[in-house]
């Protein structure tokens, strides 16, 4: 799953006009033109088509949490260097202000069954003994769930 798709599938579930995504690049302290995020949301065939960086990701990510949150007074995160399925999982997670309970109905719908304790596996540091890596399958099933949640056409 690459960068430009999460982005992609995150444009479409909340229905985000390009102002929209200009916007949540601004809410993370970062200057996006409307032609550098056409060329990051065309498909990967496309003539413009620009691969989008883990930073960019980052950035977009830390600007969707201040636009669904609301900006933190102070000092903002700086976006990460590399992204994991995991680390966007999080940021999602706290975009949305989800609850484990909110995640496992999101992931029931595209009848993803896991159980609370592999989900909080998910969130922990890679360091802590019950971490688990977030495999793309989980990721992408997870974002279609948070489309039949939250897109209201479909």
């Amino acid at each position: 799953m690459t960068n430009n798709d999460i982005m992609r599938r995150i444009r479409y579930t909340f229905n985000f006009a390009d102002s929209a995504m200009i916007a949540i690049f601004a809410a993370a302290d970062f200057e996006a033109t409307r032609a550098q995020i056409s060329d990051l949301l065309k498909k990967e065939d496309a003539l413009e088509y620009k691969e989008c960086s883990d930073k960019v990701l980052a950035i977009f990510l830390n600007g969707f949490i201040n636009k669904m949150r609301g900006k933190k007074e102070g000092e903002q995160p700086e976006p990460e260097e590399k992204l994991t399925n995991n680390i966007i999982f999080t940021k999602i997670k706290i975009a949305l202000n989800l609850k484990s309970d909110e995640i496992l109905d999101i992931l029931n719908r595209v009848e993803v069954d896991i159980s609370k304790h592999e989900l909080s596996a998910f969130f922990r540091k890679p360091t802590h003994k019950n971490f688990r890596a977030c495999q793309d399958q989980v990721l992408r099933k997870f974002l279609k769930g948070m489309q039949l949640k939250y897109r209201a056409d479909d």
